[in-house]
């Protein structure tokens, strides 16, 4: 079969080496059918540098870590999501966690959450409109939201969207916890300031260590499990374990489970997990 026609010379031992040191930091097993993703990812930072092989690059990126890891890192991580993606985790949080968690933290008044692999920002900010739409206003929500990716987590700390984004939500809360764009930005919207001081958005590397002392009242981290091996799996599930209390729940994606990797949680829902008793 002839080779494509490519912009820059990139071999099968370029992409070993990139994906490599992408499993090395990160934990992300990375398939051969990635192999294409790499380039075209990729192909932009070789243009900037001026680069014309792959090879240029492994060696740039080896000798210049602290220089151009993080866009390295940031061009080859993939990021889908959407507001209320998995909507029944949210249904399942308003009807049952929550009623839950105001009668046990009656006398503290604090729910505690993690969104985990958030991505652009869309997974906490619909945790934060469905919080506060069933929380009363005298209770303190505290959501900490975390991904790999610092251009993604600039786009969410931002909490400007174009309006596509957000043509699936209700009307009404459009209305609640939006701002439409005028003018130039006729066709963004922005996340109301309410919403957004309960969230703070910080860079985490999931397989580093965690700088989290208390527990969380439940743990969000959907699509992320998927791209570790079956050892980074199970150890990640016991880190989110410890800093769970007996009863609370771990959601994760609509392709992942738990099964098999004896993790101390027990399957409650589609893709909901609760932390079992010891």
């Amino acid at each position: 079969m002839k080779e494509k026609s490519r912009e820059f010379e990139y071999t099968q031992a370029d992409f070993d080496v990139l994906r490599k040191i992408s499993n090395q930091y990160s934990g992300i097993l990375v398939p051969d059918d990635k192999f294409d993703m790499f380039y075209s990812r990729l192909s932009k930072r070789l243009r900037m540098l001026g680069f014309t092989r792959f090879q240029q690059y492994c060696q740039y990126l080896k000798n210049n870590p602290d220089r151009e890891f993080t866009e390295f890192i940031n061009a080859v991580t993939t990021n889908l999501t959407s507001f209320f993606r998995e909507n029944h985790h949210f249904e399942y949080l308003s009807l049952t966690v929550v009623p839950e968690l105001l009668k046990k933290k009656a006398a503290k008044k604090q729910i505690r959450v993690w969104s985990a692999g958030c991505s652009t920002g869309e997974e906490p900010y619909s945790l934060a409109m469905t919080l506060k739409e069933c929380v009363p206003a005298d209770w303190t929500i505290i959501i900490l939201a975390t991904d790999l990716d610092t251009n993604v987590l600039a786009t969410a700390s931002a909490g400007i969207y174009v309006a596509d984004r957000v043509s699936g939500i209700a009307d009404h809360r459009l209305k609640r916890w939006f701002q439409k764009g005028v003018g130039r930005q006729a066709n963004k919207v922005r996340i109301k300031a309410e919403l957004k001081e309960l969230i703070e958005f910080k860079q985490l590397n999931l397989i580093q260590e965690w700088p989290f002392k208390e527990y969380f009242d439940f743990i969000f981290c959907r699509n992320v499990l998927i791209y570790f091996d079956r050892e980074t799996k199970i150890k990640l599930v016991n880190r989110y374990c410890g800093l769970l209390e007996e009863g609370a729940y771990l959601f994760i994606g609509h392709s992942e489970s738990l099964h098999q990797l004896d993790a101390g949680f027990s399957l409650i829902g589609n893709t909901i997990y609760r932390k079992s008793s010891k």
